[in-house]
């Protein structure tokens, strides 16, 4: 039985991953609001977390072998994708050619905090949940 190294934490830890990465783009962001020919960033995570679950489309969905006996259900790895960040050159938001807003990079901020605290708060439920199954209290 793998306690931590489901697909279900596997997902979990990917997105923990993705939001410090879109911490770090957006503070980058923030850093260069007065740069000249600036170009945003941004971390696409969750819509390749989407494409890779299928939409909920049955035939893109992966099944668990526990017997090499058994038939191959989807994907054979079912691991989550990796955040990959993706820069916005299509967009002007200044004279000098920079297209960093700083009030929505203050909000995406924001809302990435609470993103963060929320997986952190799923992580720490499982890990007390074995924790409690494994020592009875």
């Amino acid at each position: 039985m793998d306690l931590l190294g489901g697909v279900s934490f596997q997902r979990l830890e990917g997105a923990v991953k993705a939001a410090s990465l879109r911490q770090q783009v957006i503070s980058s962001n923030v850093a260069n609001v007065d740069t000249p020919n600036f170009k945003r960033s941004d971390v696409a995570f969750e819509e390749l977390l989407e494409q890779a679950m299928g939409s909920g489309n049955a035939g893109s969905l992966a099944g668990t072998r526990t017997d090499e006996r058994h038939m191959v259900i989807g994907s054979a790895s079912g691991s989550a994708p990796q955040a990959q960040v993706v820069t916005d050159e299509s967009t002007i938001f200044n004279n000098s050619k920079n297209n960093v807003d700083i009030d929505k990079e203050m909000s995406q901020l924001a809302e990435n905090q609470l993103r963060y605290y929320m997986f952190i708060q799923a992580i720490n439920h499982d890990v007390k949940m074995m924790r409690t199954a494994i020592k009875g209290t």
